[in-house]
């Protein structure tokens, strides 16, 4: 189980993220979800150890993260919101370098490489730069290099972005597949249909703070809206979006 008690991170006296506390639990997929600018790839990066939190405490499997940052991050795949590659490098060898760095069997990387290539239709194109890539192209690359050592932590923020509908597909399927065989997935993104497709519990976030922590089924019940989308509105869209639709298109029709 992954934990976060009372996580803080302030820049130059601002809280970016206040006093976040919320579990996910393996076999289930938690949905972390917020506007721009709420804290969400901030608390990412606290979670998969790439920033210093300011105050509070991350465990996994009860234990801080901080106490052995190598073991927590061997046991972790982490698709970040920007997609970071060697361009200079063909899609086999990125995929290659990352094997070698979580210190894969070479059999047994070469059989897993060899099959993400095929099945995330990236084989034809295994040798080109990835300079050359499209952004999809780069954000399987990025999903295959995150899962490959079969870790227990997935950490996937906006994980959609770049894809087709087929490989969006894909993913969605992949994403549950690996909760069912008892991982920990913790999914953000702005796709709240996809969302509430996928999870089984969300975790809201406004202004750096948790609003909402619970099943989807339960928010609609509590808040009385069909959607996830009406929740999140509810919770976290401060202006009448209809009036604000309306208010544009009378600006640009006059």
């Amino acid at each position: 189980m992954l934990e976060l008690h009372s996580v803080s991170k302030y820049y130059s006296g601002i809280p970016v993220v206040n006093d976040v506390s919320f579990s996910a639990r393996p076999g289930e997929v938690t949905g972390y979800l917020g506007p721009n600018g709420s804290g969400k790839t901030t608390t990412m990066k606290i979670v998969t150890g790439l920033i210093d939190m300011t105050f509070g405490q991350v465990l996994f499997q009860r234990k801080p993260i901080q106490d052995n940052p190598i073991g927590y991050k061997r046991r972790m795949g982490y698709v970040p919101e920007e997609p970071y590659l060697y361009h200079h490098l063909s899609g086999l060898e990125y995929l290659t370098m990352v094997s070698q760095l979580r210190n894969l069997p070479q059999r047994e990387a070469l059989e897993r490489i060899d099959g993400l290539l095929r099945m995330l239709a990236l084989y034809d194109d295994r040798h080109a730069s990835i300079s050359g890539y499209s952004k999809g192209m780069r954000q399987k690359v990025l999903i295959a290099a995150a899962i490959m050592h079969n870790p227990e932590l997935v950490l996937l923020d906006e994980p959609f972005s770049g894809l087709d509908v087929g490989s969006a597909l894909v993913l969605r399927s992949l994403i549950q597949e690996l909760a069912v065989r008892g991982k920990v997935v913790v999914f953000s993104s702005h796709e709240l249909d996809t969302v509430e497709r996928v999870c089984s519990h969300v975790v809201i976030l406004h202004r750096g703070k948790v609003v909402a922590d619970d099943s989807i089924e339960n928010l609609r019940s509590l808040m009385a809206a069909p959607t996830l989308e009406e929740i999140f509105s509810q919770l976290v869209v401060e202006q009448d979006t209809q009036a604000m639709s309306r208010q544009i298109a009378d600006l640009i029709h006059a």
